[in-house]
């Protein structure tokens, strides 16, 4: 019978999957959305970054200095976004943005604030208008 390691062990085994470590990522990001529990999230990264090779390796992956990704990761505050993109990226995935599920926000949000319906273009203009002066 073989014997079982501790859970760090298991939780590292876990992560060197991709696909495991963006499904571990997505949870994280989800709870800190809802409680804004930075260190948690943070711990999340830090785990998948150590499966994924440890921090120097990683770091090299995604085209930072280790120094900049530990610093990063050990922050009291949320990483930059464009570092969690590269994370997000180096295991194969994207950011996706989706409505939260029965809020019924994105359709009061898009009346409300965003005059120009969605797939339309702005008509931008740089010009003042007349009555405006």
């Amino acid at each position: 019978m073989k014997e079982m390691g501790d859970w760090r062990e298991y939780l590292m085994a876990r992560l060197a999957a991709p696909e495991n470590a963006m499904s571990y990522l997505d949870v994280s990001l989800e709870e800190y959305q809802v409680d804004g529990d930075t260190p948690f999230f943070l711990l999340g990264l830090q785990n998948v970054v150590e499966a994924q090779g440890g921090v120097s390796i990683f770091a090299k992956h995604i085209g930072l200095e280790p120094e900049v990704l530990l610093e990063q990761l050990s922050s009291e505050s949320a990483p930059r976004l464009d570092t969690f993109i590269s994370i997000v990226t180096a295991l194969g995935g994207r950011l996706l943005i989706v409505p939260l599920e029965g809020t019924g926000v994105t359709a009061d949000v898009r009346v409300e604030h965003y005059p120009v319906p969605p797939g339309e273009a702005a008509g931008l203009s740089l010009e003042v208008p007349p009555d405006s002066q």
